[in-house]
Formats: C-alpha cells, structure tokens, sequence
C-alpha cells in the first residue's frame, strides 16, 4: 500500500467508530496454535534501583539533601539509601526496625501532605529534595503542589526572591504495574493536571529505561523554581539507550528516533512515551516489521512534556523539529502512559489530530496480570499492531493479533499469569 493510501485510510479510520478490540477478545474463544512472536531479550535493570543508588550517593555527599517518602522506600526498591542515612525517629525503636536516629535525613511518613509541607519549608531553605511516593497517591497533594507553582511564579516577577531548588517529585508504583493492589492504586491524574497549568512551570518526565532515569535525576537536581515529576516503574526493564543519547535527549527537546530500529521516509510513526509503553510500542513495531516487512517504521521516545510542548521549560521542541522527527503527513500512533486525551492536545500544538491515534490509560483497571492490564486499556503491543495492520488493509492480521490476546486472556483469568511476556 502507498503512503497516501495509508494516509487516506488513517482518516477515514478516525472518523468511524471501531469495534474495540475487548469486546472480540471476550467473545472469543481459546486458541491452542497461536503464539507470540515478538519479545525483547536483553539484560534487564530496574529505573527505581538506579534512582535509589543516585540518591544514596547524594545523602552521602551532600548533607543538606533529604528524601521524603511514605512508607514504601523498601517497596519502591530505592532502599539504598538506608546504607547511608537513617530515618528520622525519636521515639522508641525495636530491633527490627530500619536504621534510625533523630537526625536522620530520611524522612518517611504515611501522609503525602505532611511530607510535602516539610520538603517545601526545606526548599525555601535553599536546600534540595526529593520526594518519593506511589503514582496514585501523588494527586493527594495536587493544590500543594499547585500553590507551590503559585509561588514558583510570583519569585520569578520579583527581583529580590531568590532561586530556588524545583520541587522534584519521583512517581513510581504506577498504573501499569498494580498486579495485587488493582484498580485503587491506578491513576496517573498529576501528569494531567501539571500539563495543563498556563504557568509554564512544570516539567514531566518519562525515562524509558534505567539509563534515562539517571538522566532526568542530573536534570532534576539543577532545575530551579520548577515542579519536576518523574514517572518510572520499579520493576527490571530492558535497557535501550546510553548515556549520551539520554542526555541529549532532555536537553534537545525532549524526543528522538531510535535509529537502529527506524527506516527513513517512514510510512508511520510510532512513538512512546513512558517505560513500560514504550516497550509495547517498540514491541509493536517488532511485530510489523515480520507480518508486513516492506512497511517503512519509525520509532519516536518522548522523554519529556511541559505545557503545550514536547520537552521541558527550558528546552521546547520546535515545529520545524517536530515536523522533521515525526514528518508532516505520515500517521502517528502513541502510546502514553498516561491518559490519552493529555498527550492528544499536547501534540495537536504541531500537527493536525487527524494524524494521531494515542493509546494510553483509559481508567480500565483491575488486579490482574500485567499484559492484560495494558489490553484492557488498548495499550498493549498488539492493540498498536492492530491499528497498523487496520491502516494497512490486513484484515487477517488483525484476525491474528486478537486471537493472539483473546488466547492470552482465557489463559490468564484460568491461571493468573500471562503467555505473553
């Protein structure tokens, strides 16, 4: 198929209502011969364990930094930082308890306001921070953090305000990954909230490995006057970039092509934003690649948005750059973690939406396995591939790929773990 065919068939896509893909994937039955055939082999790494180890090195360098978190240091696994710090306790202490004294500088308490208060009343000391806390539970604080934006504003038109260290907020814990705790501990609103915030004074951040964790920390730790959230899960993931390419990134706008796994004049883009579904995305343009090989793809990360913008406050992309990264007429299909409509009108400031078609969180949460939470929100590998097969006319690979998850999910709700991995 040409491209202007893609591209006639892509509009024509979105201005009809597709079956979603659920409603055949229930109605389906088991079947035994389908299997997968795309996956990601590599050594794996965890973001949070990264972030944990930077952030043991900055209490045992610098003895102005704190961390603030609730109860879960462990089970966010940036734990490192007991090594080097204790938490701060001046009550009495049992022999099981963590490392503790009343001088600590760890300090960890299960209320979100409480934490963030006590960060804030630091950063106005001059001092940085970090909090930490599961993704759920950030919205919690949401007018904290939007009076803190308040303030960050009115210091900038004031001469004699000084700068201060940014609010730096690490989200982990997050939608995709809620196996146990289901539906209660999904919800990525903040990313929402902050994006749409005139003030200009937000960055969110979305590492898409370990690597571009501790790129967005370095980023972190010298912004000033700025509200920093940055979104990683805690589990081991694939690493896919290297320091350079990391750095670059966030400092160049906030996107890139994956050029090892990108033709050039691409027929559609695919573009990730975030760890998990950026996986997929990658994933999905594996899956293509064999089932329509003459297909020219490309792969996109966004590692960063701010207001209205791809990127961060200091460092937008521009229209020419967006349209030589994403091109000007080819299809644009994202995968978000968060709630599609916020990356949709993020990127309709470059292009028209009649090009876009974001998956993302679709408040369709549950307890159970990790592919079909991101089948239940049309995120996974095979809802990108089925839109793809779809603008291409391959009506039997979309045949295909929903057998290949109604499999999964029969099999799935029978033994509560997935095939696909």
């Amino acid at each position: 198929m040409s491209r202007s065919n893609i591209v006639s068939t892509f509009l024509e896509y979105q201005k009809r209502i597709v079956k979603p893909a659920k409603e055949a994937i229930l109605a389906a039955s088991p079947s035994d011969n389908i299997t997968t055939t795309a996956s990601i082999v590599s050594q794996q790494y965890s973001p949070a364990k990264r972030l944990g180890h930077l952030l043991a090195e900055e209490l045992k360098n610098n003895p102005h930094f704190y961390v603030f978190s609730p109860d879960e240091t462990t089970s966010n696994k940036i734990d490192e930082v007991f090594q080097v710090e204790k938490r701060a306790w001046n009550l009495p202490r049992e022999e099981w308890d963590l490392p503790e004294d009343a001088n600590g500088r760890i300090i960890e308490m299960l209320s979100e306001n409480v934490l963030f208060s006590t960060m804030t009343g630091h950063i106005m000391n001059g001092e940085p921070a970090m909090m930490t806390s599961y993704e759920a539970f950030f919205p919690v604080i949401t007018s904290q953090i939007l009076q803190q934006i308040k303030f960050f504003k009115q210091c900038n038109e004031t001469s004699w305000r000084p700068k201060y260290p940014a609010v730096n907020l690490l989200s982990t814990s997050t939608c995709w990954r809620q196996d146990h705790n289901g539906y209660t501990h999904q919800s990525p609103a903040l990313i929402s909230t902050l994006l749409s915030i005139p003030s200009a004074l937000s960055n969110c951040l979305f590492p898409i490995d370990d690597v571009a964790a501790e790129a967005a920390y370095h980023f972190m730790m010298k912004t000033k006057n700025v509200v920093n959230l940055t979104t990683f899960n805690k589990i081991d993931e694939p690493r896919f970039i290297n320091e350079v390419h990391a750095k670059k990134q966030l400092e160049n706008g906030g996107a890139s092509i994956f050029r090892s796994i990108s033709d050039d004049y691409p027929d559609i883009v695919i573009v990730g934003v975030g760890d998990l579904v950026s996986k997929e995305a990658i994933l999905a343009l594996k899956l293509i690649k064999q089932d329509i090989p003459n297909l020219k793809l490309r792969f996109v990360n966004i590692a960063a948005l701010t207001y209205r913008g791809i990127g961060t406050t200091k460092r937008k992309l521009s229209k020419q750059e967006f349209d030589e990264i994403f091109t000007t007429s080819a299809p644009i299909i994202a995968n978000f973690h968060g709630y599609p409509e916020t990356l949709e009108n993020i990127l309709e400031n470059y292009t028209s939406r009649s090009r876009l078609r974001v998956h993302g969180y679709i408040e369709e949460g549950s307890t159970t396995t990790p592919f079909e939470m991101l089948r239940r929100n049309a995120a996974s590998r095979y809802d990108l591939a089925i839109d793809i097969a779809r603008l291409c006319g391959q009506t039997q690979l979309v045949d295909k790929y929903l057998k290949i998850m109604a499999n999964n999910y029969h099999y799935a709700v029978e033994n509560g773990e997935d095939i696909i991995k």
